[in-house]
């Protein structure tokens, strides 16, 4: 199953203004890259994005609508700062938005 082109539209136009924006395909999805770190994947699905964000700050982001610990495979941790969202969470730009500007926030300030 492909990604979702629609919403992978959208985060490309959200990230447009991101200078080192690249495209690349992983997890089964297009995930978007800025500084050469995950910014947040697309994926297929109900859990339609997958975001990369501080850590520290996952149990205050968990507590969002569609938000949750991102699993690989049968319930293995993806670890600490890893998020998928679901699809319908997404409808809105706001939500949207939302997801990128904490992925972003974590990308700036997290070292490597």
């Amino acid at each position: 199953m492909a990604y979702d082109e629609l919403l992978a539209d959208r985060v490309r136009d959200i990230l447009s203004d991101q200078e080192s924006l690249r495209e690349q395909k992983m997890f089964g999805g297009l995930a978007f890259m800025v500084r050469d770190k995950m910014v947040v994947c697309v994926g297929t699905g109900n859990r339609a994005l997958l975001v990369r964000v501080d850590g520290v700050r996952e149990p205050e982001y968990l507590q969002r609508d569609g938000a949750h610990h991102a699993v690989m495979g049968r319930d293995r941790s993806m670890g600490q700062g890893w998020i998928t969202v679901d699809a319908n969470a997404l409808t809105g730009e706001t939500a949207l938005e939302f997801w990128i500007a904490a992925a972003l926030e974590h990308n700036t300030t997290a070292a490597g």
